[in-house]
């Protein structure tokens, strides 16, 4: 197969332009998609520099370092779309992917993968970057439908729960897919570069595990961080004449 060339990619502009026009149609937004594409374009320059920087270098501290400012970035990006936006739920968004991310991403490394040094960033970032990306999104969706919820229903229990099966709903359904409607994005790439798919099919088994898993794991804790403030606003309201 030819490598896929950076003036290749330019072909891909057409399909862009087509959905550009329909959203700025539809929505008389002329920004959104540009600045997206322009912030995507950016971000993979840079981090394909960094990572290049970090694999020769193997330093512990630079992977840590970069492991934390996924886990902030991933923290603020998941609030996103909550229309009551304070300083606690930031925390509760970074505490809860940070913990449901690492606890995902140390079965991976401790117990899955065989290497040498439990820190080889070519496998630690990469897989770190899948599980917290896919625990952020479950936590936003949560946390948005959550607060949706709870507004009409006033009781948080049953916010909880409607919150937590709407954040699942994507990573459930890619179970039901894969496979027979999709093949996902490692999975193809593995078996463009010429690997077997039969061994593509045991990492894309790990990749799906581990992004259930930290999906739900962090939703789960996010919901469970909130509920203390949420009960005392129940009560508050209660105790009003």
């Amino acid at each position: 197969m030819s490598k896929v060339l950076l003036s290749d990619l330019i072909w891909m502009i057409i399909p862009i332009i087509s959905v550009y026009y329909i959203y700025y149609r539809w929505n008389d937004d002329k920004i959104t998609i540009p600045y997206a594409l322009t912030r995507m374009l950016l971000q993979l320059v840079l981090i394909g520099y960094v990572l290049t920087y970090i694999f020769d270098t193997k330093e512990f501290t630079h992977i840590v370092g970069v492991l934390t400012i996924m886990l902030i970035v991933a923290s603020f990006i998941a609030m996103r779309p909550v229309a009551k936006k304070d300083k606690n739920l930031y925390l509760l968004s970074f505490i809860s992917i940070s913990i449901g991310g690492i606890i995902t991403l140390g079965f991976i490394i401790g117990a899955v993968l065989d290497l040498s040094t439990w820190y080889e960033p070519r496998y630690i970032i990469p897989l770190a970057g899948m599980i917290f990306a896919n625990a952020m999104n479950s936590v936003s969706v949560g946390a948005e439908r959550f607060e949706s919820e709870y507004e009409k229903v006033k009781n948080y229990k049953i916010a909880r729960n409607h919150a937590y099966k709407a954040s699942l709903i994507p990573n459930i359904n890619s179970l039901f897919a894969v496979g027979l409607v999709s093949i996902p994005g490692m999975m193809t790439g593995q078996i463009l570069s010429g690997i077997s798919p039969l061994v593509a099919v045991k990492y894309q088994i790990m990749v799906m595990v581990m992004i259930l898993s930290s999906s739900g794991i962090s939703t789960a804790i996010y919901l469970k961080l909130i509920q203390n403030s949420y009960i005392n606003k129940a009560l508050e309201r209660n105790s009003l004449p």
